[in-house]
């Protein structure tokens, strides 16, 4: 009885613990003197940094996005066409530049779709993230 009170202690203790290692940080992105606003997105082995970025609706963007260097292709891709955001490009060790300017508020998740024969996607491998565009 005394180790499942020990045990239940510890695990409410570290929930808190365990939430806050389950969040993000958002990227949010400041509009420079040109009106534009820039990010920096960099793919990993199987993820994105920052991997969630907000923005402001009706605001240029230029995401400047290039992976790591290895032998895994990336691409990064989000298709929400009716948002002004609308783009699928593959992605080297140079960064390349992605503009577009949101018209719509709203969550989007970007991905690389790359995928091995008999293996996950990356996307399914955790290479996603959300584009926020707010107000």
């Amino acid at each position: 009885m005394k180790k499942v009170i020990v045990l239940a202690i510890f695990m409410v203790m570290s929930f808190p613990y365990v939430q806050l290692m389950a969040q993000t940080d958002a990227y949010i992105a400041k509009v420079d003197s040109d009106g534009i606003q820039r990010v920096q997105i960099t793919a990993r082995e199987y993820s994105f940094t920052p991997d969630h970025v907000v923005i402001r609706v009706n605001v240029p963007v230029e995401l400047s996005v290039k992976k790591e260097a290895g032998f895994v292709p990336h691409n990064i891709t989000l298709n929400a066409p009716e948002t002004g955001i609308n783009f699928s490009e593959s992605l080297s060790t140079e960064p390349i530049i992605i503009k577009f300017t949101p018209v719509k508020t709203g969550s989007f998740a970007f991905f690389c779709n790359k995928k091995i024969p008999f293996s996950k996607s990356h996307r399914e491998k955790g290479m996603e993230g959300l584009i926020e565009v707010r107000e």
